[in-house]
């Protein structure tokens, strides 16, 4: 066949949306084909190089040493957090793919370029209309100004488009952080952030949507910290890569709520997503959310098993059969991204750092858990930003992260909210979405969308 150019970030979507199963295999191999230039071009040697230098410092290895300066515990520490998590969702995840392989026509649909298109991939085209990226800055402007979110004078650069040569992955930094100057007055901060859309893609308009709403996210919590020194709203070690990603995740989370759907999932011809492919929605992805906690939790089993092994063990083949190990062993079978394609496993910032997505996503829940058992509400709740800012935000790294969970919701971090929504039945699911999306619809019916935007930023 013709060789076609693709970013990864274009390959995983295709590998989503497109509906011929040849296409999906050949963008599959690219992006397996990943690891094969990474061992090729000097990450092993760089593996070998990290270790040394975590163990000269006394450190176990090198995951050791990344997860104890981000987040104040070391390795065992959190293997003791994953394990129960991984051990508790494991029976879920079997069951799940099972039930997946009866539904979608046998063994084949597990194959890794197929999960992803048959889970979602014809509702992912039927919803696309309703998320026309153009729209998706003043979606995020107009849903977080509703939470009082602000930015505090904040100055931001945005670079949304996915293009050849671009980073593959969304990311938030801050060559000026925030903080108050010793005479008392404020020093805004300076962001740069991005996302990936390609505007031509289906499927693209959601995706970017929601990395905008989570590297917006970032941008909100390092433009609130409000600590006597810059050193409190760095990016870098000693903030916990699990604290920061609470913020981004709380934030992106609400994209898949059908009432912040049934207000800001709008056509270009302004008709608001139907009640009917919401539910859709809710009945081809919610008996199968495991897989993406599965996901997650394999990247840093990878790593954990990759920093364990003997120098003179590491070497390009054992690097890639790890990583297939990895993957059958906590994801059932082959991962639709294979591990080595993740771009956070080479760069020095990123490498070691993926727990602090699943540390993240559990607070996400425990705080959605805490927010709606106050509230009742998430979208558009006026008292979001507030609380997201007096209990997460001002105090920056000068607290740890387990502290701040705990402070706020007033329970020590856990994953039982979480195991707790992939335990729900897709009925139930549907019964309770079907409340909010009504009401939400009513509410729009009665007011206005068009108010001014005021989020104290430039």
């Amino acid at each position: 066949g013709k060789f076609e150019e693709m970013s990864s970030v274009g390959l995983r979507n295709k590998i989503r949306v497109d509906p011929d199963e040849d296409v999906r295999k050949a963008c599959y191999e690219g992006l397996a084909e990943i690891g094969d230039f990474v061992t090729d071009n000097g990450f092993v040697e760089l593996v070998k190089v990290r270790n040394r230098m975590a163990k000269a410092l006394g450190y176990l290895d090198f995951y050791d040493y990344k997860v104890t300066n981000a987040e104040g515990f070391g390795k065992v520490a959190l293997f003791e957090i994953l394990d129960t998590l991984e051990e508790g969702t494991r029976p879920i995840m079997e069951s799940a793919r099972k039930m997946f392989a009866q539904d979608k026509g046998g063994a084949n649909a597990l194959e890794p370029w197929n999960i992803s298109a048959l889970m979602s991939g014809d509702i992912t085209r039927r919803m696309d209309p309703y998320f026309p990226f153009e729209k998706s800055v003043e979606q995020w402007g107009r849903s977080f100004s509703a939470m009082n979110i602000s930015y505090r004078g904040a100055t931001m650069d945005l670079d949304l488009l996915d293009r050849k040569g671009k980073y593959s992955n969304g990311f938030c930094h801050w060559p000026q952080p925030a903080w108050v100057k010793p005479d008392g007055s404020w020093q805004p901060s300076t962001t740069h952030f991005t996302s990936l859309a390609d505007p031509s893609a289906i499927g693209s308009g959601l995706t970017g949507l929601t990395t905008l709403m989570h590297e917006a996210g970032h941008a909100a919590h390092f433009a609130n910290v409000a600590m006597p020194s810059p050193l409190f709203a760095q990016e870098r070690s000693p903030t916990s890569v699990a604290y920061a990603e609470l913020q981004s995740m709380f934030l992106d989370s609400l994209v898949g709520d059908a009432d912040w759907m049934a207000k800001y999932a709008i056509s270009r011809e302004g008709e608001a997503i139907p009640w009917d492919l919401v539910a859709d929605q809710i009945k081809a992805t919610h008996a199968y959310k495991v897989f993406a906690l599965r996901g997650m939790i394999a990247v840093p089993y990878f790593e954990k098993a990759l920093y364990e092994m003997a120098d003179e063990d590491v070497t390009a083949e054992s690097i890639k059969a790890l990583a297939d190990k990895v993957e059958r062993e906590v994801q059932g079978g082959l991962s639709p991204r294979p591990l080595l394609s993740v771009p956070h496993i080479l760069s020095d910032e990123a490498s070691c750092y993926c727990h602090g997505y699943v540390l993240a996503e559990m607070g996400v829940h425990q705080t959605r858990e805490f927010i709606l058992k106050r509230d009742k509400v998430l979208t558009d709740n006026p008292k979001i930003g507030p609380t997201l800012t007096n209990a997460y935000w001002q105090p920056g790294n000068s607290e740890p992260f387990l502290d701040l969970v705990e402070n706020l919701t007033g329970s020590p971090l856990t994953g039982q909210p979480w195991v707790n929504e992939l335990k729900q039945t897709v009925d139930d699911v549907l019964k309770e979405e079907k409340v909010m999306y009504d009401a939400k619809r009513a509410e729009c019916a009665d007011k206005a969308s068009d108010k001014d935007i005021d989020l104290d930023m430039r």
